[in-house]
């Protein structure tokens, strides 16, 4: 049987575990539930492309191809809900409904606009969504067919569909399932974060139309509820600063290869060991300057979609192929691929 592709949610575990131990309730709901979902997709198959939708049936493609179904559990546990929003239709009165239609939207622009990549599987996968997922639900995930978010607990997180980031970085997860199929644990569930928060970052970017100077480089940036010290979940730009707070802890995430951090809990510390690649496409972006998702996005997403990405591939392994991605890419513009070592370098990695 094929391994089913991971439970991939926002908020790391360990931040929910110290919430819990602090005796935070909706933490500690959240952490069974994403256990039981986790539990679910280990015993499950991968999902087949969805068929295109009928015409005239909800969820029929717009004219670039984008469909969309947005459904609403009304705070049950039971997926997918009842469909309340669906292709070209106008706005709901219900804000996150509304949030995740845009959400979704603008990741498709940003894979069809700057690659070429008709939705996640590049063969144009209707985009479901559900909102108000459970009571209190403090996080969002991407199960393999579908986001789902919850609405927060209004004392440490807000609702998930506020953050077009976080909304980008789940469907990259898809991106990545059906391209590199980077495995979950270890390095290669730490570069399957990292990719997923690059291209996160790039979907605001593209949608604020910001320059790489331009960018705030935060992954969630005003998820966090007021009063909670911190600024965001994770920061490209400078990892292990985004919080620092006592009831989430500090953020753990290295930014160099000196501080990797070896742990048995996270996947083997998927969301942490994520800020090292993380850092290095930051550098890049920033020294090649313009529109980060036209080179540096680039390099990147031909590296993860190319077919020469093993699913164990480490950060050398991912290095090297930024490297050749970007000597293929550009083979007339050299410099191109030694700013994307130097990048890496930074960081220490080498490419070799």
């Amino acid at each position: 049987m094929t391994a089913a592709p991971p439970l991939c949610t926002i908020v790391p575990p360990y931040v929910l575990d110290h919430l819990a131990e602090a005796g935070h309730e909706p933490a500690a709901r959240s952490l069974l539930l994403d256990a039981a979902h986790r539990s679910t997709r280990h015993a499950a198959l991968p999902a087949a492309p969805a068929a295109p939708a009928a015409p005239g049936t909800p969820g029929t493609p717009g004219a670039t191809g984008l469909s969309r179904v947005i459904a609403d559990t009304g705070h049950s546990e039971r997926l997918p809900g009842r469909t309340v929003r669906t292709e070209g239709q106008a706005p709901v009165a219900d804000r996150s409904a509304d949030q995740a239609y845009d959400g979704l939207g603008a990741t498709f622009a940003l894979y069809a606009d700057a690659f070429g990549r008709r939705s996640v599987d590049g063969r144009g996968l209707r985009l479901d969504a559900t909102v108000h997922y459970g009571q209190d639900y403090d996080n969002a995930f991407w199960n393999g067919k579908r986001m789902v978010f919850g609405d927060g607990d209004g004392e440490v997180f807000g609702d998930f569909t506020a953050c077009i980031d976080v909304i980008g970085h789940e469907l990259t997860h898809g991106v990545t399932q059906f391209t590199a199929g980077l495995e979950y644990r270890d390095q290669p569930g730490a570069l399957n974060e990292s990719v997923s928060d690059v291209f996160g970052s790039l979907v605001k970017q593209y949608a604020l139309r910001q320059g790489a100077a331009d960018a705030d480089w935060l992954i969630g940036a005003g998820l966090l509820a007021p009063g909670v010290q911190g600024v965001a979940l994770r920061s490209m730009k400078a990892p292990g600063t985004a919080y620092d707070d006592p009831r989430l802890g500090k953020d753990p995430q290295p930014a160099h290869m000196r501080d990797y951090v070896q742990t048995a809990g996270d996947n083997g510390g998927v969301h942490i060991n994520s800020g090292i690649p993380n850092h290095a496409f930051y550098l890049l972006a920033t020294a090649l300057g313009g529109s980060a998702w036209e080179c540096a996005g680039r390099i990147w997403y031909d590296a993860l979609t190319g077919r020469r990405l093993p699913a164990d591939a480490d950060f050398t392994a991912f290095a090297r192929a930024t490297v050749a991605a970007a000597k293929a890419r550009y083979p007339d513009r050299s410099s191109i691929a030694d700013t994307v070592t130097a990048a890496w370098a930074q960081v220490g990695v080498s490419p070799g």
